[in-house]
């Protein structure tokens, strides 16, 4: 290097290949420059790795030349650029990061989508629903609409529940019965004030969702063949619909 200290020469500095005079110019460029220092903060765990290699290598020669220049420049653009894209990388997971943080649970479940259905979306319930055994009926008092889906599984009976045609607000269950009476939770949920499933819907909560059935699902220990009937109950124990099975 000849002439003022340039932003190129960190790498150089880094590995002491530098003379006495360019390393004081370079320290003088370096007191001033916030890109130097970052940069040279980054590549200074470039030495350690180095000292391991000359230790393992068998020619203690091989480290003992000074650098060609070209080969220099072309390595340490090699590893300022890996490390920008690790950079990149970091910058990019903290934004989700930060997503998730502002959007709540809403992002969160898009963002792990890839990895497992959420049990919150509608979209995986709903696909669920699509899959299984599918028994209905209308309740002939409340007129509530009720549909499981039923899906043997070895630990019991995966159940989806499409629900239509139920007011809110209010808190409700989805119940298996036994044949020998035994009852099992299988998931709860909140009815908005302006419900699920109705037809020529208004009034609280708007149209967006009280048109939609209620798509949701859980599961129960029961074997398909040991289960009598589902019920859909308020959580204070008003039945809403039953499904024999």
């Amino acid at each position: 290097m000849t002439g003022p200290a340039r932003h190129t020469d960190v790498g150089a500095y880094v590995l002491g290949v530098l003379d006495d005079a360019e390393t004081e110019r370079f320290e003088e460029h370096l007191a001033g420059c916030e890109q130097c220092g970052a940069e040279l903060d980054g590549l200074m765990d470039m030495p350690p790795l180095l000292a391991e290699f000359k230790e393992a290598t068998p020619d203690p020669g091989v480290l003992a030349a000074r650098p060609d220049p070209v080969l220099l420049d072309r390595l340490l653009g090699e590893v300022s650029a890996t490390r920008r894209a690790h950079r990149t990388r970091r910058l990019c997971l903290a934004a989700a990061a930060a997503a998730l943080i502002v959007a709540g649970p809403l992002a969160g479940a898009a963002l792990l989508s890839e990895d497992a259905p959420s049990h919150s979306t509608v979209s995986a319930a709903k696909e669920m629903y699509e899959e299984g055994e599918k028994i209905g009926a209308v309740d002939p008092a409340t007129g509530v609409d009720a549909t499981v889906s039923l899906q043997e599984k070895p630990w019991g009976t995966h159940v989806a529940l499409k629900l239509g045609n139920v007011r809110g607000p209010r808190s409700c269950a989805l119940v298996a019965v036994g044949r020998g009476g035994e009852e099992q939770t299988v998931t709860t949920w909140a009815v908005p004030p302006g419900g699920y499933g109705l037809k020529n819907a208004a009034g609280k909560g708007g149209d967006k969702w009280n048109k939609e059935p209620l798509y949701t699902h859980g599961g129960a220990a029961l074997n398909r063949k040991d289960i009598d009937h589902f019920e859909v109950r308020t959580l204070d124990g008003k039945r809403l619909a039953s499904v024999p099975v």
